[in-house]
């Protein structure tokens, strides 16, 4: 029996430090160029790796795409890192802290049916604090899109 008390620390190992806001629908014609905003808040006094972590055994920051539906492309820009030096470190980490927004450029396909649909992906990283990095987690996001 789990008792009360546990309840904070399952909660809290549950929601992994990041979170993802709302993605607004984007529209648009078919060969028009689309962009959305996914917006990531990463919880005070954590961070994670950016998509270019300063050294190859980290873990980035990433999303990638399953499926795009009528949407081409999901070119990826991530913000500017910031540089965080951290004890027994050879070199500052590049790290994404706070809230920020990985932008996604799309282009509606040539072909694609007029209506309703969505791309969806998937958000992976690490969360880290001062003292220790926690396991990689996945969030599965969507981009819910219109093609008039």
């Amino acid at each position: 029996m789990i008792g009360l008390w546990c309840l904070p620390f399952l909660f809290a190992q549950g929601n992994g430090h990041l979170t993802v806001g709302t993605i607004q629908k984007v529209s648009g014609k078919r060969n028009d160029a689309v962009e959305v905003k996914i917006p990531v808040t990463i919880e005070a006094g954590f961070h994670v790796n950016s998509d270019k972590p300063s050294e190859d055994y980290l873990i980035p920051l990433k999303v990638k795409w399953t499926d795009t539906g009528a949407l081409q492309g999901g070119e990826l820009v991530y913000p500017k890192p910031a540089s965080l030096d951290m004890t027994g470190e050879s070199k500052p980490l590049s790290v994404f802290e706070g809230s920020f927004d990985i932008v996604a450029r799309f282009k509606v396909g040539p072909t694609a049916q007029a209506g309703p649909g969505s791309a969806a992906g998937k958000l992976s990283y690490q969360a880290c604090n001062a003292k220790m990095c926690f396991p990689p987690k996945t969030i599965d996001i969507t981009v819910p899109y219109s093609v008039k």
